[in-house]
């Protein structure tokens, strides 16, 4: 499993939001098994968004799907993403309830 890790700012979480979710059918087909997005506590535009895709061949064949940058455009994206790929060392659960 690699995870695609972009951080940004956007203009409106809000707005950007909906279009993230509209783009989500380009990233399932390109693999994508799962995605969390976390938000800066201070800057609530600063969005983290991790991709879980099957393999890296799949992550960077996302990341050069043409209707990425329209997205991104479309959604506010201000500047250019911070992008990195990255697997999982180590996961260590302490609290099964807090798991998810």
């Amino acid at each position: 499993m690699v995870t695609l890790v972009v951080h940004h700012s956007v203009r409106d979480f809000d707005a950007w939001k909906p279009v993230f979710d509209e783009h989500e059918q380009v990233r399932r087909s390109h693999g994508e098994v799962e995605h969390r997005i976390y938000r800066d506590i201070q800057d609530r535009n600063r969005v983290i968004v991790h991709n879980d895709f099957p393999s890296e061949e799949a992550a960077r064949g996302f990341l050069e799907d043409p209707s990425l940058k329209e997205a991104m455009s479309r959604a506010g994206v201000e500047g250019e993403p911070g992008v990195a790929l990255i697997e999982r060392a180590e996961r260590r659960v302490y609290d099964e309830a807090l798991a998810t």
